[in-house]
């Protein structure tokens, strides 16, 4: 059967009007009519741009120069209005909020068809349909703030799925999901594009998450240039993640410590399609009973301690129901489960963003409840999840160095501080850059620079890692180890399970406004009771062990977590 090109970039090269440099170099990629793609790269690489290129924000929303050919439908695009590309490509955004118009579910899905003077009979009829095959049918009259993020996420594939797109573009669409919601967005993107036949590209770099359901080729970006575009089950035989700074699956990762020879043939692109070979699963139990496990961590004194906490929101809704939660001192540990649990309701209460209606809160033994926002600032850092809700300033210096100016801190030991911290965040080649000329993910590290540079005794960050690439977002977490290691006490909210595999030695999991479990994170993601009712998602490390017969799958994946650190720090 012969391919039909839909998308064709030829010597394809684009350079912003406010860069030195371009950011893509003789680009040449053919997409195909009916293909699923996943584009990967890190943040910078180039992937955002092609995807902007692709869906013409490039060049009507930002001017640059471009050099080649970029056809949609055997078009230059050169020769297409924005109108015309929307109506052959469908874009499904990072941030939903951001591409919200309407005061209702409806009007939002609507939107799109109002603008085209659709028959309003016909209209409701798409909107039903797109509703139900997203399955937001019974939210249709609320208005899009009262979501979830998930929910949020369904209502934008039905705005776009309304014009009836050839082209369905997702730029990150695990960013801001729990691990149960980013799998349930996987399927339901693998659906739609079953249903409808559409061509599927997803921008993301979370490669395990989008391999659950299939795609027929990983186009890694790199550099501003295509460093390979392959099957998924050929590019993890080779080192090529690794290689652009993208992580590969866990399991990969626990295969080749074991010494497996891995072939595309395994199919390896899903654990739960692998094909091991009885010599295979032979070396990953000798490899498990070969490493030792690692010794345990003498606890700390306890820092930070909440009695019966109660928090309600004007309109009732109760977000905490009495927590009882313990920090120890110099502990690095996650707070997970799933979009509305009440974690970063919790975490405001700690910082004195929201008061409490019941219960105590004390801080060395003393009591909080006294201390004001500033006061708790001191000891108490907090990170926010959304950097455009922190970030005050227009250049990156000026909004690192904010807190410590503030304070009266001399501007040479500001600039001092602000740059040493730019580099450990990555963002040092940057410094002399506005605020408006970064990422979302860019966006993200200057917040927890902010914060950083501030160094106080508890650091609470929501979502960390949001958004950043492999390479970025170990850079970010070695620097918490690091300071941790010098007795910081950390505090992760996270839907990253590999996050709070690789860093945390111990989770508490919300559920329902109160705390279900709390555990090291390798028992809390091999309980399936736990993982259901949390929204969260068992780890592939177990899936591999039960596929091996080792005996303690739990122990499998706690000694691989031990093992895999010991490696990354040398």
């Amino acid at each position: 059967m012969q391919k039909i090109p839909v998308i064709e970039f030829k010597n394809f090269g684009y350079q912003y009007n406010a860069q030195a440099e371009p950011t893509l170099y003789g680009v040449d990629l053919t997409i195909y009519k009916g293909e699923k793609v996943l584009i990967a790269g890190p943040s910078g690489s180039g992937k955002s741009t092609l995807a902007h290129c692709i869906n013409g924000l490039i060049p009507f929303s930002y001017t640059g120069e471009i050099t080649g050919s970029l056809k949609i439908n055997g078009k230059e695009t050169s020769d297409m209005s924005l109108f015309e590309i929307s109506k052959t490509v469908g874009t499904v955004l990072q941030d939903s909020d951001a591409q919200f118009v309407g005061l209702t579910v409806a009007e939002d899905i609507a939107f799109a068809m109002e603008n085209d003077c659709t028959p309003h009979e016909a209209m409701l009829q798409r909107v039903q349909k797109a509703a139900e095959v997203v399955g937001v049918k019974e939210v249709l009259s609320h208005a899009p703030h009262e979501l979830s993020g998930g929910q949020k996420q369904r209502v934008s594939m039905a705005g776009v799925l309304v014009d009836d797109v050839s082209v369905l573009l997702f730029d990150e669409p695990l960013a801001n999901l729990d691990p149960a919601t980013g799998k349930a967005a996987i399927e339901l993107i693998d659906d739609i594009h079953k249903r409808t036949g559409a061509t599927v590209i997803i921008i993301e770099h979370r490669i395990e998450d989008v391999l659950h359901r299939d795609v027929d080729r990983v186009i890694l970006v790199n550099d501003g240039r295509i460093a390979a575009d392959m099957p998924p089950d050929q590019l993890l035989c080779s080192s090529l993640l690794g290689d652009t700074g993208l992580r590969e699956p866990l399991y990969i990762t626990a295969l080749k410590y074991a010494g497996v020879r891995l072939t595309p043939d395994m199919h390896l692109a899903n654990i739960q399609k692998i094909q091991l070979n009885d010599d295979a699963k032979a070396k990953v139990r000798s490899w498990f009973k070969a490493t030792p496990a690692a010794p345990g961590k003498e606890p700390g004194e306890i820092l930070l301690q909440a009695e019966g906490v109660r928090f309600a929101y004007p309109n009732g809704k109760e977000a905490l129901s009495g927590i009882d939660f313990s920090l120890r001192k110099g502990e690095l540990m996650c707070i997970v489960g799933r979009n509305g649990a009440g974690k970063s309701t919790f975490s405001k209460v700690i910082c004195g963003f929201e008061t409490p209606q019941e219960g105590t809160l004390r801080l060395n033994g003393e009591d909080l409840s006294g201390l004001t926002i500033k006061e708790r600032a001191d000891h108490i850092g907090y990170v926010m999840q959304n950097p455009n809700q922190m970030i005050s300033k227009n250049m990156i210096a000026d909004e690192v160095g904010l807190a410590l100016t503030l304070d009266g801190v001399k501007p040479e030991a500001v600039k001092e501080k602000v740059f040493d911290t730019l580099k450990i965040c990555g963002l040092y080649p940057f410094r002399n850059w506005p605020v408006s000329a970064l990422s979302f993910g860019q966006k993200k590290r200057v917040t927890v620079a902010s914060i950083l540079a501030m160094g106080p005794g508890i650091i609470i960050l929501d979502e960390p890692t949001a958004g950043q690439d492999f390479r970025h977002y170990t850079e970010i977490m070695e620097f918490l180890l690091e300071l941790n290691r010098q007795g910081v006490t950390i505090v992760m909210i996270t839907h990253d399970m590999h996050l709070m595999l690789e860093y945390a030695t111990r989770g508490a999991v919300f559920a329902d406004g109160g705390i279900i479990a709390d555990d090291s994170p390798a028992r809390l993601l091999t309980d399936s009771s736990i993982i259901e009712r949390a929204n969260l998602k068992e780890t592939s490390l177990f899936t591999l062990a039960v596929m091996c017969g080792i005996d303690d799958p739990r122990e499998f994946v706690q000694r691989f977590i031990d093992h895999d650190r010991e490696v990354r720090q040398g």
